[in-house]
């Protein structure tokens, strides 16, 4: 079965294993997968790196020009840039997460990257993961999903990537981290995380990464056959 029609809106909040999930249906069904959170992570990684703080939002603001984010393929993966140099693993660290959370509810960040994300998503043929996929970047998607899981699975999750790439972190920073990157998502006011009204949620507690990406994947067999009926 093929799916070049079809596009996925992946939401959900941190940790929820979006990303590793999206990249696993990715592998099994053939569509591109288009990390969004990483767009924002890499304009967050360019505010801190050069001292802008997360709270300076006029700074980040003045900043943005300077910034270039390329999204790319080379040899079936996304590849992500900054000012033409791979971002690489730096925007996978607490600091680059948090900055993410901070720059993602200005208006004018979002703004700046919504066009690529529409662009890419207007190809059909992908999954596309963030926490406004559904509701803003594609809202008539022909799959939406809203994944999450506790937040203490999801603090468990992201304190074992984090120790398996060498990272000196506590299980309860983590854990307060994704606490409080939930409140500030869910409480922005520009593109809140929240689930669309016709998304299927999915509470991923107790699935592996095969299983959480097969009962997505049945959700596309699904509307595939759907859209094959004409119905």
């Amino acid at each position: 079965m093929t799916y070049e029609k079809i596009r996925v809106a992946l939401d959900g909040p941190s940790g929820a294993g979006k990303s590793t999930i999206a990249k696993a249906v990715a592998a099994k069904t053939g569509l591109v997968y288009v990390d969004t959170g990483a767009l924002y992570r890499t304009v967050g990684l360019y505010m801190a790196e050069n001292g802008i703080a997360m709270e300076d939002e006029a700074g980040i603001i003045a900043a943005l020009p300077e910034v270039d984010v390329d999204l790319t393929y080379e040899d079936g993966k996304q590849q992500v840039k900054l000012n033409d140099v791979p971002v690489g693993e730096r925007i996978r660290t607490e600091t680059a997460s948090a900055y993410a959370s901070a720059v993602s509810k200005i208006p004018e960040v979002r703004a700046f990257l919504l066009d690529m994300q529409k662009k890419i998503a207007a190809r059909g043929g992908v999954i596309m993961d963030g926490r406004d996929i559904g509701t803003v970047i594609i809202p008539d998607a022909e799959v939406k999903i809203f994944m999450t899981a506790t937040a203490e699975e999801r603090a468990r999750r992201r304190y074992k990537e984090q120790i398996e790439k060498g990272l000196n972190v506590t299980f309860e920073e983590v854990l307060d981290n994704i606490i409080a990157r939930d409140r500030q998502d869910s409480e922005r006011e520009a593109a809140p995380l929240k689930k669309a009204d016709d998304a299927i949620e999915f509470v991923n507690d107790g699935y592996d990464i095969d299983q959480s990406a097969d009962y997505i994947i049945d959700i596309m067999k699904k509307t595939a056959e759907t859209m094959a009926d004409g119905n």
